[in-house]
């Protein structure tokens, strides 16, 4: 996988800081994907910031489905997105995001040319039990040359590995963040978001 010629590495609190200070920042509404493979987190990491009731396209998982969907790693889950999810939060006066989450598995990756229409950044989810599964999507957006950052989403129970480590299994590029988040917590999503927004403006253009 390569992408652009590697940038400094950003720090989120540091982009954060030259954002607010920049008069050319970001527009209100301000469109962000949130991707990655099945059963990463993608509903739970739109509902834990959303500041409104989030849309959801969850249906109930059937047996014609169990060939192509792998639950080793979340067996409890019965549910999927079968079209996307939604959520809106507003992280400054002027700053709204609109969060659509996208459908993890391969036959509705259809979907995903017009969810990412507009939008300035994506956060790829991934899970340390399945990396794998998050490569379609780090594929996609640098193919795309959409600016995003890979969020970790560490489950309980399961090993916290090093930031480095994932990014090296991932063969993220330097510049792009790599962040460890918990995708219930409303702070630790938030952070994620703060780190694409900062790395999507360093991108832009001067």
């Amino acid at each position: 996988m390569t992408g652009p010629a590697p940038l400094a590495p950003v720090q989120p609190a540091e982009t954060l800081h030259a954002w607010e200070s920049d008069t050319s920042r970001a527009p209100i509404a301000t469109k962000i994907v949130v991707a990655g493979g099945f059963g990463v987190g993608k509903t739970t990491f739109v509902g834990a910031v959303s500041e409104i009731e989030p849309l959801t396209t969850e249906a109930v998982m059937t047996q014609a489905s169990e060939d192509t969907d792998d639950l080793a790693a979340t067996p409890e889950k019965t549910t999927t997105t079968v079209a996307m999810d939604f959520g809106r939060i507003t992280l400054d006066a002027d700053l709204v995001l609109y969060l659509f989450g996208t459908p993890g598995q391969q036959r509705f990756w259809f979907m995903w040319d017009d969810l990412v229409r507009g939008a300035i950044g994506a956060v790829v989810m991934a899970d340390t039990r399945r990396l794998d599964d998050c490569f379609p999507a780090l594929d996609y957006f640098e193919s795309c040359g959409i600016p995003y950052v890979v969020a970790v989403n560490h489950f309980e129970g399961t090993h916290r590995y090093d930031v480095e480590d994932v990014r090296e299994a991932l063969s993220v590029p330097d510049h792009v963040p790599v962040v460890v988040i918990d995708a219930r917590r409303t702070d630790s999503v938030v952070d994620a978001l703060m780190a694409l927004v900062g790395h999507a403006v360093a991108l832009t253009p001067a």
